[in-house]
């Protein structure tokens, strides 16, 4: 039974064809048995052939079949040719053009199965002598089948449309998860890649001073160079620690492999890292104003990252001898940082750029920092000589 459902749901012209045969076999035979002469049994056989016609082909053009199932019936109220098996094919047309043909193709056939039982009645009256109420009855009986038919075909192409208004919602709601998916891959992406320019840019930095003084003192003070290189060492293994926790987000599947992964940077490990600063030679004075507290994630995360990032442009811009201050102020809607230094500074275009190299996204990656969490950011030379950042971080992001 399932093979010849899936035949006939394959071959749905073919199935029609069939019964247009089977249809057109008992016209004739009705036709044959019809006890007229003349021109109303000539008249007859192309009628039923063109009903026929209607019933196989009425899935490849219903609207066309329609017109000719009408045509049809038009003939043969002229030529008194009266209803027999082929006038099955306009029920069958009706429900057709009421499920998948135009909208005034279904308005015609229901127009058309409201006027058929009357005009056929007035042509063809019966011969009973109950009077005008067995015709009205009569009429109603004949109306009732064409109108469920064409109800029912209306009915199916109403659920149709809402079936495929729902898989069409549903491919907008999955296009729209896609492209959602995509928008926040790309922005782990950018975070990630200004997670890798924080630690390379900051690390790598006190890395090749220490190394450079730990050069220049080897031979002089051996105990010096010695605590150089032990910052070096520390520092590299810190590096190595962050950015093997940054790529591990981009690796999938290997959630179970064991490895460092260091909690993300807050503002409590700010002083430790202007420690590792100062051990480069770099004077930083730092200071907290307000009541500390325990802000958002992101907060504190941009917090660290802007005091980093400004630390490091100091030593590559500010020259011999610069010194630095940085400034937190707790504020009771947010934090303030301002970090500034005393050197000969760079010009603001480099630190737009990235730097003197204008290779890097330093600044760039500050106010995107920044921005993530509703903030602003002001950077630039300050009068006097050196550069100064200055950001103020909201507890609460800006809608």
């Amino acid at each position: 039974m399932q093979r010849l459902y899936d035949f006939i749901r394959r071959h749905p012209t073919g199935v029609d064809i069939f019964w247009a045969v089977v249809l057109l076999g008992l016209s004739g035979v009705s036709v044959v048995g019809d006890q007229g002469r003349g021109t109303p049994r000539l008249a007859a056989v192309p009628v039923a052939i063109g009903l026929c016609l209607v019933v196989a082909l009425r899935r490849r053009a219903p609207e066309k079949m329609l017109l000719l199932a009408v045509a049809a019936g038009v003939a043969q109220l002229m030529l008194d040719v009266r209803p027999n098996v082929a006038n099955f094919a306009m029920l069958v047309i009706t429900f057709t053009v009421a499920t998948v043909g135009e909208r005034w193709a279904s308005r015609l056939a229901l127009v058309c199965s409201l006027c058929a039982a009357g005009l056929s009645q007035l042509r063809w009256p019966n011969d009973t002598r109950g009077g005008w109420v067995q015709e009205v009855f009569v009429v109603v009986v004949m109306t009732v089948p064409f109108v469920l038919a064409w109800v029912l075909g209306d009915s199916m192409r109403t659920r149709r449309a809402y079936f495929s208004q729902l898989e069409e919602r549903a491919a907008r709601l999955e296009r729209e998860r896609e492209a959602q998916s995509k928008v926040a891959v790309a922005a782990e992406r950018a975070r990630i890649a200004r997670e890798l320019h924080d630690v390379v840019a900051h690390n790598v930095s006190v890395m090749v001073v220490q190394a450079d003084g730990a050069a220049y003192v080897m031979d002089a003070a051996p105990d010096q160079a010695r605590q150089a290189l032990e910052t070096i060492s520390s520092t590299g293994r810190q590096a190595l620690a962050e950015m093997r926790r940054l790529l591990g987000v981009l690796r999938t599947g290997d959630s179970q492999e064991s490895g460092e992964y260091v909690p993300q940077p807050d503002v409590g490990q700010i002083e430790d890292l202007i420690e590792q600063v100062r051990r480069t030679g770099l004077a930083v004075d730092f200071k907290i104003e307000g009541t500390p507290r325990p802000l958002p994630s992101g907060v504190e995360l941009t917090a660290y990252r802007i005091v980093q990032e400004a630390l490091t442009n100091t030593r590559k811009h500010g020259g011999p001898d610069a010194g630095a201050s940085v400034r937190l102020v707790y504020f009771d809607d947010g934090l303030g940082l301002l970090v500034e230094d005393d050197g000969r500074g760079a010009a603001h275009e480099l630190y737009e750029d990235g730097g003197a190299d204008g290779a890097g996204h330093g600044m760039i990656g500050m106010r995107e920092r920044v921005g993530m969490v509703g903030g602003t950011l002001d950077a630039g030379p300050r009068p006097g000589g050196g550069f100064r950042i200055s950001a103020l971080l909201p507890l609460k992001p800006a809608h």
